[in-house]
């Protein structure tokens, strides 16, 4: 971003709509309308991937899918694809998103629309030829083949990609692989309009690439020596984080952990595509656990916690060049949370990627925090929380006296090297505080999450990490919270802080 900018961070699937779960239809344009009235330049979504078991857009069978539940019913009707009482039959009324319901109901759904569709669409055709979606479609058929068991446990032609046996597979199974590919034609098309949209209304995406794919995956089984697999395609290595702020044991996140040697050796294509392709879906694109990406945590793959690991050193300068040739670094934040370091510092600075500001870890007495907005640099992404903190709300409401007490003098003594004047002896006086902190930060760009923008309690909270819950990746704003108030007091604070 070249002048001081704001927006908001709100997962696609946590838009209103009467389907169960937001998606690329209508809702998505009339949050956009919601962000332009309020002269926000950035929205910030979470990865827009096909999500498996606990639903994290973090670990997906592809991570260069769309999810097949972000295609609107709403659209399917209006291009003649599905009937009306089709289309009504997806409506529910649940407040959080009941993702076997969408199960058992989408992709029939989908199957119908498939069979009504034109296969010979000149765009449809060209993307089927470009082979694009290929490996994707076949994964899943041979997923449906193989009763969903994980592709290390396939037969081993299907298992070590035999081109023969793939061939043959998808001459016997072409409408099923076929099924796959549109539906990825289809998603894939309506959030380019959907971005369109939201570029000619003058509002950035920013999107999320996840440090790790998941070991079961269409990018392990394309390219498993970039991974330390055995012989049997498991991992030797998983990767996680050490004991921190969120977990005493750690997280113990179960990807397969990347062989540099191997990616080395192929220029790091792999990386380089990734990022060149992720580029052409978002705007902007914020890599998840940046730090991974010059020291990484592994733990053995045996392990029950993650307390008990090795940091690998990453050859970042090599990766780095060769990213850098192909894409503009201009484009990319860094997430530079956790257990940082002066070897992730330095390789931040060298890349002269924005970092990321946390104003909920700023105020614990710590006069040199570098989250405190006095300490905060030009070049960086300030935000009050991410998806995976407490909402300010319920952050709030958490503080024991003590740290209560800590937080709202850090505030105070935040306020007064800015000049500003405000009550925070209430709860609320205290989040409006936080708030017009953020929006006055020297920070280029300042990112509000929905759930903060609307002082919404801790059951809006986006995820929980390392805790399995119904709740995680599910909430859902009510059409209630998009009110002209809210909308107003984004409008003032940006204007008044200039962003």
């Amino acid at each position: 971003m070249k002048k001081r900018a704001s927006g908001i961070l709100a997962p696609i699937f946590s838009l209103p709509n009467e389907f169960g779960i937001g998606d690329f239809g209508s809702c998505s344009y009339k949050f956009i309308d919601y962000l332009a009235s309020a002269k926000q330049s950035v929205w910030q979504i979470l990865p827009l991937v096909e999500t498996g078991y606990g639903n994290s857009p973090y670990s997906s069978v592809s991570s260069a899918s769309f999810s097949p539940y972000y295609i609107s019913p709403e659209l399917l009707y209006k291009s003649g694809l599905i009937t009306k009482d089709e289309r009504d039959a997806q409506k529910t009324n649940a407040k959080i998103i009941d993702y076997g319901f969408l199960y058992s109901t989408r992709y029939a759904l989908l199957k119908k629309a498939f069979s009504r569709f034109d296969k010979k669409d000149a765009d449809f055709t060209r993307a089927v030829k470009s082979k694009k979606y290929r490996d994707y479609a076949l994964f899943m058929a041979l997923k449906i083949k193989n009763n969903f068991k994980p592709f290390y446990e396939w037969e081993n032609d299907y298992k070590t990609r035999n081109k023969k046996a793939l061939d043959n597979f998808y001459i016997q199974n072409k409408n099923e692989v076929l099924f796959y590919e549109f539906i990825q034609f289809l998603a894939e098309t309506e959030w380019k309009c959907v971005k369109a949209y939201a570029n000619f209304n003058g509002i950035s995406i920013m999107g999320d690439l996840p440090l790790y794919v998941a070991l079961d995956s269409v990018d392990v089984w394309t390219n498993p020596t970039l991974f330390k697999l055995d012989e049997n395609y498991l991992p030797k290595k998983v990767a996680g984080v050490p004991p921190d702020y969120f977990s005493n044991d750690g997280q113990l996140w179960g990807n397969p952990v990347y062989d540099y040697s191997e990616h080395e050796k192929t220029g790091f294509a792999w990386w380089t595509s990734r990022i060149k392709n992720a580029l052409k879906n978002y705007d902007l694109i914020r890599i998840d656990h940046f730090r991974g990406l010059d020291r990484y945590y592994e733990i053995d793959s045996t392990a029950t916690t993650a307390r008990v690991g090795e940091w690998i050193e990453v050859p970042s300068k090599k990766l780095f060049t060769a990213i850098h040739k192909k894409v503009n670094r201009n484009r990319i934040i860094a997430e530079d949370l956790g257990v940082i370091d002066d070897g992730v510092r330095l390789l931040l600075k060298d890349l002269n990627y924005p970092g990321m500001k946390i104003l909920s870890f700023a105020f614990n007495g710590d006069i040199y925090n570098p989250y405190l907005p006095e300490n905060i640099s030009k070049n960086s992404v300030c935000f009050t929380g991410t998806h995976d903190n407490d909402t300010l709300k319920g952050l709030i409401k958490s503080l024991s006296e003590a740290e209560k007490r800590t937080f709202i003098l850090g505030v105070k003594n935040s306020l007064k090297r800015l000049g500003e004047r405000k009550k925070v002896s209430t709860d609320k006086g205290l989040y409006n505080a936080l708030l017009m902190l953020g929006f006055s930060s020297k920070s280029k760009l300042f990112i509000l999450p929905l759930s903060d923008l609307f002082y919404l309690d801790k059951e809006y909270r986006i995820n929980i990490p390392g805790l399995m819950r119904e709740q995680n990746w599910a909430i859902r704003y009510d059409k209630k919270f998009f009110n002209s108030t809210n909308q107003q007091k984004l409008l003032t604070l940006t204007k008044k802080y200039k962003r």
